[in-house]
């Protein structure tokens, strides 16, 4: 099942089922854009409800009005810094692309992967790829092909493996209201290094019933284990004496008897480690059968601020 015979992902997605395939942010459960059922196909492997829409992935930056129309000066300025990468656009949608892969909605969610593995993919094909992140609904996203498998071991036929991805959070998302740029999801690429190419953003992150975006959701990318969120690992330890814990720092190692594992996401303290490594983390976190998994508050500035995000969404308590 996990192969990188992309002339048979080629060969599957002209067929209209559905492929895990790799992108450099998270893998991604992909199916032609234009066919509604293969895209159906996604949401019941998925288990996402159809109220949540899909991003679209684009062969190229020049194929976009494909998809998209009356697209604002300001995203091109996005584009022109941005494309290939992490970053996702919604913008007013072309009339052929269905409602089940925006929701019902008139905009549509469009990036350009930069995955040597998604782009060559999309050059051998004649239509976009619907693709969210290869998990069932609200759970851990993986970022290898390994994690895939452990979620759809009978669904799927091929997981296209391109190794661990290199951003290992999923893209920004940003929208436009009144010509003005609106950041509706965290993602790989900063708040900040947004600002720099079109001024002050306005976040508007949170959408529990009708997402502008995928991950507004309140509840999202969860691990099975009851899980926290601390600026204080050491203190909520104490709350729970007798059980069995993991614990998730951004740097540094505690010393704690009632620790039964440990992942520190960078010794190094850079921020671009830790988002690598964060979904892998929780990943081997929720695979040790602990009664607990105690996560630690990132610094809020870069990309500690989109960790932060997921860690947030994916907590059982506060």
């Amino acid at each position: 099942m996990i192969s990188t015979n992309i002339e048979k992902a080629v060969t599957l997605l002209n067929e209209n089922e559905v492929v895990a395939i790799p992108t450099e942010t998270v893998y991604g459960l992909a199916a032609n854009a234009y066919n509604e059922d293969a895209v159906k196909k996604i949401f019941e492997i998925k288990k996402r409800p159809l109220f949540n829409p899909l991003i679209v992935h684009i062969k190229s930056a020049s194929t976009i009005n494909e998809v998209a129309k009356d697209i604002p000066e300001i995203a091109y300025k996005l584009i022109d810094a941005f494309w290939p990468g992490p970053l996702t656009l919604i913008l007013n949608k072309q009339a052929h692309i269905s409602d089940v892969v925006t929701a019902g909605k008139q905009t549509v969610a469009i990036r350009m992967p930069n995955h040597p593995i998604a782009l060559d993919l999309l050059q051998k094909l004649d239509f976009p790829l619907a693709a969210p992140s290869a998990n069932p609904f609200s759970t851990i996203s993986p970022t290898s092909a390994a994690h895939v498998a452990h979620y759809f071991n009978e669904e799927l036929s091929l997981i296209l493996d391109g190794g661990e991805c290199q951003k290992g959070l999923e893209s920004t998302i940003v929208g436009f209201e009144n010509n003005e740029a609106v950041l509706y999801r965290y993602g790989a690429i900063s708040t900040e290094e947004i600002e720099k190419i079109i001024g002050s953003i306005k976040i508007k992150n949170n959408n529990e019933h009708q997402p502008d975006a995928p991950g507004m959701l309140s509840k999202h990318y969860s691990p099975k284990t009851e899980t926290y969120l601390t600026n204080n690992v050491e203190q909520l330890i104490k709350s729970f004496p007798n059980k069995k814990i993991g614990v998730l720092t951004y740097k540094n190692k505690i010393a704690n008897n009632n620790i039964c594992y440990q992942e520190i996401l960078s010794h190094n303290e850079d921020l671009n480690e830790a988002a690598q490594n964060l979904y892998a983390s929780l990943h081997r976190l929720d695979c040790k059968n602990l009664d607990l998994i105690i996560t630690e508050r990132l610094p809020e500035n870069g990309l500690g601020i989109t960790i932060n995000d997921r860690l947030q969404r994916a907590i059982s308590k506060n």
